[in-house]
């Protein structure tokens, strides 16, 4: 009988181990939260939503058990840095990001804006982007101006267009430097459209989500170990 209740007694105390080790909380990652900001680059004018490039980049980067959320874009076609900044006075409150990207500068180059005003207008952007970011800088990363000059659209004017797309963005990688931003250089893989056609998009000058797709395979390993359970 003694034999009986001790077993009786062991089992309950196992059976209560048991019990209060499954009602524990389990312990969850919270996601983060992704600001793009830009022109028709950011928000894939001629392409399907699906293919933009930031909810691209999310995909991958949560295929990296990376927990991105759906990125909050702040862009539109034609937009200028001016643009830009007016917008993000706009519609920005007190939000902060663990993400922020910055992609602007093509329009300023297309209506003829100036340099000076271009890089005056981007160090505000990378401040106000900076002060979005959780992390500061370290959660800001640039990308580069593609090269419209390969496409249809731009062919007659393609060496202007190509010498124009490399001032900005050298001002642009030296503003970056300027605010310690990581600075991705796809302009090189937007050339490849002059002899791929399905890297166009159907407007003959947007990139085509097969092209948005080669710019998020050569940064998302980069930007994954910039944020926090990057592999």
């Amino acid at each position: 009988m003694k034999k009986l209740l001790f077993l009786f007694f062991v089992n309950a105390i196992f059976c209560s181990c048991i019990d209060s080790e499954e009602k524990l909380p389990i312990k969850e990652t919270p996601e983060l939260n992704y600001l793009a900001l830009g022109d028709s680059y950011t928000i894939g004018e001629s392409v399907h939503k699906t293919l933009r490039w930031p909810v691209q980049l999310s995909d991958s980067l949560r295929e990296r058990d990376v927990p991105v959320n759906h990125p909050r874009i702040i862009a539109r076609t034609g937009w200028t840095t001016a643009d830009l900044l007016k917008a993000m006075d706009e519609r920005l409150n007190d939000e902060k990001f663990d993400l922020v990207s910055v992609l602007i500068g093509v329009n300023n180059q297309y209506q003829g804006r100036s340099i000076e005003e271009y890089r005056e207008d981007l160090k505000e952007i990378f401040r106000r982007a900076i002060s979005r970011s959780n992390s500061g800088k370290d959660g800001v990363f640039a990308v580069s101006i593609p090269d419209y000059g390969v496409t249809p659209f731009g062919k007659e004017k393609a060496e202007e267009i190509r010498k124009e797309i490399d001032l900005f963005n050298a001002v642009f990688e030296e503003t970056a430097a300027e605010f310690d931003i990581e600075f991705y250089n796809i302009t090189p893989i937007s050339r490849k459209a002059a002899t791929d056609p399905s890297l166009t998009a159907t407007d003959d000058l947007h990139p085509s989500g097969k092209m948005y797709t080669l710019w998020v395979q050569e940064i998302v390993k980069e930007i994954a170990e910039k944020t926090s359970g990057g592999n």
